[in-house]
């Protein structure tokens, strides 16, 4: 059965030296969750000019619906200025005080998130009052919907405050590894493994779940009631890693929504996010057919935890 997916949060034009790209997680996570059969909803603003209104044409290439992005008459559509540095790594700013800062809470979000299955959010649209209560409401009058935290870190925000908020209003979490060291500081854990780390924050914030992943070596879940599981990464050639982590997201959903064992949603989640990086960007198209053949010719290599 379909399942509905909504996520709240961010869309943004990623511009690159040379040209624009449409981003944000939000919009990376719905494309690929459609890809899978699922119904994706994006729950956003951007601003009535002009590269707004690109945005919500290109939304519709990609068939996603902009019924539910708002247009701001005051604020600008959110940009991220990407450059690169000496080492050829992308170095981001993200413009503040921008359209998908000012989420409002409307009649057709509540009627939205009511009918959700699933909720995903992030920790972008929180810097600023009326996306962050937005979502707090949301979250309230949405509590038979599984509520998904992707706790992306951002350099230029962190709080405490709203981190353990969202923390404590999720039932799925999922972070980077290489991230833990900065959240276990913030958040006054201490651990000594991932797996520490894991247990530690799902006991402190009862969440259901926790998801780690971890690049080439692979992906972490912890279910509060099950323990642990381990996928290994793929063998394979990388040829960018934007947008693997939703891609993981969506795939995990697909099959835990369905009612699929912990186990069985990590195996074709991490599928998912590796087969993601062997494209280019985060909207290149495959469907299930195309991840299922990927598991079965593609090797996986050992992983050390």
């Amino acid at each position: 059965m379909t399942k509905r997916i909504v996520a709240f949060g961010e869309v943004v034009w990623d511009i690159l030296p040379n040209d624009k790209v449409l981003g944000g997680t939000p919009s990376n996570f719905v494309f690929r969750c459609n890809s899978l059969g699922e119904k994706g909803y994006l729950l956003s603003r951007v601003g009535d000019d002009e590269l707004g209104n690109e945005a919500l044409e290109e939304l519709k290439k990609l068939g996603i619906s902009d019924r539910n992005v708002q247009v701001d008459p005051v604020f600008k559509t959110g940009t991220v200025e990407v450059n690169f540095n000496e080492n050829d790594e992308a170095v981001y700013h993200v413009a503040s005080d921008v359209a998908f800062d000012h989420i409002e809470f409307s009649a057709e979000a509540l009627k939205l998130v009511r009918k959700a299955d699933c909720l995903v959010f992030g920790l972008l649209p929180q810097r600023f009052g009326l996306s962050k209560n937005t979502l707090r409401e949301l979250l309230k009058e949405s509590p038979d919907s599984v509520h998904f935290f992707d706790l992306k870190l951002f350099e230029h925000f962190f709080s405490r405050k709203v981190v353990t908020r969202l923390l404590k209003a999720a039932n799925v979490v999922r972070i980077k590894d290489k991230e833990i060291d900065f959240l276990a500081e913030k958040l006054e854990i201490e651990y000594t493994s991932v797996e520490d780390f894991a247990q530690l924050l799902s006991e402190k914030y009862k969440i259901d779940i926790v998801l780690v992943t971890r690049g080439r070596t692979g992906v972490l879940a912890l279910h509060s009631g099950e323990g642990f599981f381990f996928e290994p990464g793929y063998d394979l050639v990388v040829k960018d890693n934007v947008g693997s982590g939703m891609a993981f997201a969506a795939g995990f959903l697909h099959y835990y929504l369905n009612g699929e064992s912990v186990k069985d949603a990590l195996r074709f989640g991490n599928a998912v996010g590796a087969l993601n990086t062997t494209k280019l960007g985060a909207t290149s198209p495959f469907t299930k057919e195309d991840v299922l053949a990927f598991m079965t010719n593609t090797k996986q290599h050992q992983m050390s935890v």
